[in-house]
């Protein structure tokens, strides 16, 4: 219980608040701080850290969950593949309700489709090995943090000659979306707390240019609730003191330099390309590919699908929530519509979703 009891000390959160309380008392306008991690999403919304905040202080979400962020498109390529004959699509469990244009990945399963639910990227590779008259396609989808497991999949399945495990990669990087979003003026973000998972892979560094370039601050910080009020009140510091840094809040886990070693096993399977993000748009090498030594495991060149054209679902806010601009309550969806056991939007889904936080636990 040490990183939980020592975090959630409630007499240590009421000195944390005062001091947040101190620092902005004398800020003359209301300071907006995005938190881009879907696990920070959930803490905030369970620990209700918005309503303890002072009215100078404004937190809001941003895309940091990768489930949320991957656009229809890639669902709906997912359910062509699952309608193949001789295929099984593994993948996470959020991935299964998501919504493509015309259905998901459960619906086609009660129809007969092959759908694995799997715990990790050689749960898949074991998979093929034991089926190898049948395609075995992985969904990758994940930030740097899984990635790295998926790569790790990929020279697993290359040293056993698997020929039937595939990869449908949706794998996105974190920085890129953070740059687009401090370079937008409608939403004027004064700081980030930045993920905690992605930067122990990718370490504080990562963070670096959009100090240099875009002057906002970044702490990257812990999930315990008082991580997360010390990581408002060193961003609320910087502010008010006109500066812009990288700290490190969460330093018991993430150094400057991060993982070198996951950094290399991706480096090693992966490259960077320009990737497309729910909400947001197309952005500059956002993403990650598989190298041409690993497009043998490439499910999108090797095994082509006819895929529907993506169709988003009216009146669903998910890529306004997903840039902060919104709150799941402003959606005419939200709670009527659109609700967890009947999901409209990847924002409902998954686990780490805005508008899944805000329905479990807005009240």
């Amino acid at each position: 219980m040490k990183h939980q009891s020592e975090y959630r000390d409630p007499e240590l959160a009421e000195l944390q608040l005062q001091a947040i309380r101190q620092t902005t008392a004398g800020f003359g306008r209301t300071v907006t701080f995005m938190e881009v991690c879907g696990t920070h999403t959930m803490a905030i919304y369970q620990h209700g850290i918005r309503s303890l905040l002072p009215q100078q202080v404004r937190l809001i979400s941003g895309p940091g969950c990768p489930v949320c962020v991957t656009p229809v498109g890639f669902v709906d390529q997912a359910i062509a593949l699952a309608r193949r004959s001789n295929t099984v699509i593994a993948t996470f469990g959020d991935m299964v309700r998501v919504p493509g244009s015309s259905s998901n990945l459960l619906h086609e399963q009660a129809k007969g489709a092959t759908i694995k639910i799997v715990y990790s990227p050689l749960d898949a590779v074991a998979l093929a090995e034991k089926n190898p008259d049948i395609d075995v396609v992985f969904l990758g989808v994940g930030f740097e943090t899984t990635t790295p497991t998926v790569a790790g999949a990929i020279l697993t399945a290359a040293q056993k000659n698997l020929v039937n495990f595939y990869v449908l990669c949706s794998h996105k990087t974190m920085p890129g979306p953070m740059a687009a979003l401090a370079g937008d003026p409608e939403l004027q973000v004064d700081g980030y707390l930045c993920p905690a998972h992605v930067s122990a892979i990718i370490g504080a560094n990562a963070y670096q240019p959009l100090v240099d370039n875009y002057r906002v601050p970044c702490v990257v910080t812990g999930f315990e609730p008082l991580d997360v009020l010390q990581g408002v009140l060193m961003l609320a510091r910087q502010v008010v003191a006109g500066e812009a840094r990288v700290e490190t809040q969460y330093r018991r886990v993430v150094k400057p330099e991060g993982n070198p070693k996951a950094l290399a096993i991706l480096r090693q399977v992966f490259e960077p390309c320009d990737a497309r993000w729910r909400g947001i748009g197309d952005i500059p090498e956002s993403g990650l590919q598989l190298r041409s030594d690993y497009h043998r495991f490439d499910a999108a060149r090797q095994l082509p699908v006819e895929v529907e054209a993506a169709i988003e679902h009216q009146g669903c806010l998910c890529g306004e929530i997903l840039k902060g601009k919104v709150r799941p309550n402003d959606c005419p969806l939200f709670r009527t519509t659109c609700t967890p056991e009947d999901p409209v939007g990847a924002c409902m889904v998954s686990s780490e979703g805005t508008c899944a936080a805000e329905y479990k636990y807005g009240n």
